[in-house]
């Protein structure tokens, strides 16, 4: 069996790709049904803000749960352990801050967009530009992880090890996410987001309550068989197996924390969900449902990950196509044979086809609402004519996604939407809390904020181990790192609040305080959200 799972002929390729097709059939069809024939900018971006908190908490909770959280941490803690549990706990941690601090108040505040935010009391052009250029920078990053998932899937789901096998069916995938956005705008994309962290959660309470039965219903029991099944023995269930090593891992791990903890309320698809609300009552009940989704199914990741360890055994998942992204379908094999690991893989693939289709809207919103129709067209753009630029620009954004996933194929999807999420901390983060929070704060600040913050951790992200120079980077022929961190969010992220802060003090343009009296009774009241 052990070879089997190496070898990664794993199940029936008939009822794995049978078991997907008829998932994307229903949300098709969902879609197709939901969608409006003309919508308006505020269906196809924010779907008429008819989403209750329930519906809302799923939404937000299926944007992020995504093939990092499913494959990525699964995997991560099968090979790794207790540090690889530790990407889970700062994402459930990071719903407070959106809870605190930016959901209701960004969602009284903007209409559509981050950028509507950002620019509500700055010159408009310049820092919808600098909005829709951090946005479009952090979805491809995202993006990138997301298909990074899809070859090791598809590897497990039909036995195509070639690349090229894989690049075709990669570019599949991405007409189907491509469709999702076309026809079904904010309105069919949430409601696939649904569907999906429903699945997504049922699948992992199941798999979890069976595993733990399977073992007396103890949980010391798996981890006891785990570390007999592990290389690193006992030490996968301590802390410090892969950030514990010395200095400068355990200063990359708390560079990896603080991004991951501030980064998710900083993702521009994740903000959006708060405009699908009608107020901001609504928003907050989103984010106290989505936190509890999130609870459950990390605590059933736990489960899972150790059970991939304990009856798979990580050298067996390093051996499978796909690596550490294969601890969650080859567990399913191995308890459930081919049609759980059919319904696992096709929830994963559901995962990930949801997910880059909010990624996609995103992009293609923040181009057309802030760029289009606001620094081209200088506010004055036909509503229609900004929804056909939204899809074109849904398009180019799909091809690319197609191309990063073919390159990024891999690579551990965990790790990846670290870097996408110390992009959004660094860009996006410290410009809203001042825009939100400082009075003073004015353009010239926001711009430093922005670029300060998304071209240096760029520029960190490139030269760091996670690009070149070590065996797990993703370029592995060459050797051109610099900077020590494989994570730069302990850099990145000040470094943006010290820009933003200096390029305010040092600006001899003044806030405007008529815009910023506006901007905090609507902040705090939700007065005039309409307008």
């Amino acid at each position: 069996m052990t070879a089997q799972l190496a070898a990664g002929a794993t199940g029936n390729p008939t009822i794995n790709v049978g078991i997907f097709l008829a998932f994307v059939a229903i949300t098709l069809f969902v879609v197709y049904k939901v969608s409006s024939s003309s919508p308006t900018a505020s269906d196809y971006y924010a779907a008429g803000s008819a989403f209750n908190g329930v519906q809302n908490g799923l939404a937000l909770s299926g944007d992020f749960l995504s093939a990092a959280s499913f494959l990525g941490i699964s995997g991560a803690i099968a090979v790794h352990g207790y540090d690889g549990f530790l990407y889970s706990v700062g994402w459930v941690v990071a719903w407070l801050v959106a809870l605190l601090l930016v959901g209701e108040r960004l969602r009284n505040t903007g209409r559509f967009t981050v950028g509507d935010v950002m620019a509500f009391r700055m010159k408009q052009r310049p820092v919808r530009a600098a909005a829709a250029n951090a946005t479009l920078v952090i979805t491809l990053f995202y993006m990138l992880a997301q298909m990074a998932g899809a070859g090791g899937l598809i590897a497990l789901l039909l036995h195509v090890q070639s690349k090229g096998g894989q690049a075709l069916i990669i570019t599949g995938v991405g007409a189907v996410m491509v469709f999702y956005v076309l026809v079904g705008g904010m309105k069919g994309t949430t409601w696939v987001q649904i569907v999906k962290a429903t699945l997504l959660l049922l699948c992992v309470i199941f798999i979890s309550v069976f595993l733990l039965g399977k073992f007396g219903f103890s949980f010391s029991q798996i981890l006891e068989h785990a570390a007999q099944n592990s290389p690193s023995g006992e030490r996968i269930l301590d802390p410090g197996a892969w950030y514990g090593k010395n200095a400068m891992t355990e200063l990359d791990f708390v560079s990896l924390a603080l991004s991951l903890v501030l980064g998710i309320s900083s993702l521009p698809h994740v903000l959006m969900r708060f405009y699908t609300v009608p107020n901001a009552k609504e928003a907050r009940s989103s984010v106290v449902w989505c936190s509890w989704t999130m609870v459950v199914f990390y605590l059933g990741i736990l489960v899972i990950g150790y059970g991939a360890t304990a009856l798979v055994g990580s050298d067996a998942i390093l051996r499978a196509p796909g690596g550490e992204n294969s601890a969650a379908p080859l567990l399913a094999f191995k308890i459930g044979g081919e049609v759980l690991l059919g319904i696992v893989c096709a929830v994963a693939f559901a995962t990930i086809l949801a997910v880059v289709a909010g990624l996609t809207l995103a992009a293609a919103a923040s181009f057309a609402h802030d760029v289009y129709a606001n620094v081209v067209r200088n506010g004055d753009a036909d509503p229609r004519s900004e929804v056909r630029v939204a899809r074109l620009t849904a398009v180019v954004i799909g091809c690319l996604a197609i191309v990063g996933g073919i390159v990024a194929d891999g690579q551990n999807v965990a790790f990846l939407v670290s870097l996408a999420l110390a992009l959004a901390a660094s860009a996006n983060l410290p410009t809203m809390l001042y825009t939100l929070y400082w009075k003073r704060f004015n353009t010239t600040g926001t711009l430093w904020s922005i670029y300060g913050g998304l071209a240096s951790c760029l520029i960190l992200i490139i030269f760091s181990p996670a690009i070149s120079g070590t065996p797990t980077s993703i370029v592995k022929s060459v050797d051109f790192h610099w900077f020590p961190l494989t994570n730069p969010g302990i850099v990145s992220i000040p470094l943006s609040f010290v820009c933003g802060y200096l390029g305010t003090v040092f600006s001899k343009q003044p806030a405007d305080p008529g815009k910023q009296a506006e901007m905090e009774v609507r902040a705090l009241t939700g007065l005039g959200i309409k307008l």
